[in-house]
């Protein structure tokens, strides 16, 4: 008998998301292989003609934090109102603003339409509907409880997208302020210092040292602008090449946590974002050990991911969550307590909420604390470059004055 293949996407042991494809006798067979090597299995589809379909990708961006939240409590109050799920996405798909989420369910609506299940559909779309959410529908389809897993992505939704808001709006004005500074100094060197230059060499003194190194700056920046453009592009490049390695993000991880302001932002980041998905995750009745690996995959600092992926490995050998947070010495003290309390009363859900209500709202101080300090640095730093700019076009001028004022 000739198996068929099947495409699968999985999130493996270590959190992250993969995509492949399995050879099988049947989807069931398939998907117990890939239980068997520790994956969460996201969506598994047989390769035929139907799945062989090009998705033409759109030139739309991917729905952003808010769209997802009004996707989610629109669907809400269609499902509640008696409406079939096929039918509830239709009318989604016409009234949604953001054209690759529209595409995407009207592309779920033709899915389901085969047999296939929500979950299954939605899997089809990972860069619309993150691995948590298929996750949660899957649980809600199998509990019948479908609105519940929808209506604890909304919160999940508008928590992130909160979040997200209170950090852009507290670096708009640091960021305006670092490009207005940076302009201007380009522009001094470029357009304002080239003026003194035939003045300067017309005095017949020498030039101080430090007159002659920003003359040189005006004159490179004046001749040779594209060289610092293609240089500061290779940088840029391979950093980001550097960042998407594995010892980049070890290296980025550690700086991240060292920086003065920064480390705290980042652990408090950490902490709302692991109590807010894990929280979720087991409201919605998934397993503590499905649920470890899921927010191991939402963190975006690799220690914080390592941390969560050991333990999931030892709560499998029945250890306690908190204890393995304890050990790890990156989580703040008040997290592993609180989940410790959870766990002798009960109420590891209850306490996550809190948790991540508490940091959410750290998260959002810290970041303006951060912004505060940065806005006078950058102030300061600049100040020192003009004041280095002016002190070399006055210097050769007093020099001058001095010897005139010897004769």
């Amino acid at each position: 008998m000739q198996l068929a293949t099947f495409s699968y996407l999985v999130i493996s042991r270590q959190g992250k998301e993969h995509k492949g494809t399995i050879d099988a006798d049947t989807r069931e067979a398939a998907m117990e292989e890939l239980r068997r090597a520790g994956n969460v299995i996201i969506s598994v589809d047989e390769v035929g003609l139907l799945s062989k379909d090009i998705k033409l990708s759109s030139f739309s961006s991917n729905p952003k934090p808010r769209d997802m939240a009004v996707f989610c409590r629109q669907f809400v109050s269609i499902i509640n109102a008696g409406v079939p799920v096929v039918t509830a996405l239709d009318m989604l798909s016409e009234q949604t603003e953001n054209k690759k989420l529209a595409k995407s369910l009207a592309e779920c609506k033709k899915t389901i339409e085969q047999g296939e299940t929500l979950a299954h559909a939605m899997g089809e779309w990972p860069e619309v509907f993150p691995p948590m959410l298929v996750t949660l529908v899957a649980a809600g389809e199998a509990s019948g409880s479908l609105e519940v897993s929808f209506s604890r992505m909304a919160d999940q939704f508008e928590k992130d997208a909160k979040t997200k808001a209170s950090i852009r709006k507290a670096t708009i004005y640091p960021t305006f302020l670092l490009i207005v500074a940076f302009s201007a100094v380009v522009l001094l060197l470029i357009f304002v210092v080239p003026t003194f230059e035939s003045m300067l060499s017309s005095l017949g003194t020498k030039m101080p040292g430090i007159t002659s190194a920003v003359l040189s700056i005006a004159r490179f920046l004046q001749h040779w602008w594209y060289i610092l453009l293609v240089v500061i592009a290779a940088i840029v490049v391979s950093m980001h090449i550097f960042a998407h390695s594995n010892s980049g993000q070890y290296f980025f991880g550690k700086v991240a946590l060292k920086l003065p302001l920064i480390g705290q932002l980042t652990t408090k980041t950490a902490s709302a974002r692991m109590a807010r998905t894990l929280g979720t995750l087991l409201g919605a009745g998934l397993p503590l050990v499905d649920s470890l690996t899921i927010v191991a995959g939402t963190m975006t600092n690799i220690y914080f991911k390592d941390i969560l992926i050991q333990a999931r490995e030892a709560v499998i050998l029945g250890s306690s969550l908190s204890s393995q947070f304890a050990k790890s010495h990156l989580f703040p003290p008040l997290v592993y307590h609180m989940i410790g309390i959870g766990e002798e009363s009960g109420s590891v859900e209850h306490m996550l909420d809190k948790l991540a209500e508490y940091y959410e709202e750290e998260v959002e101080n810290a970041t303006e604390r951060a912004m505060a300090a940065l806005e006078p640095a950058i102030i300061v730093v600049m100040a020192i470059i003009i004041g280095v700019i002016v002190v070399s076009i006055v210097l050769p001028m007093a020099s001058m004055y001095d010897g005139l004022g010897n004769l």
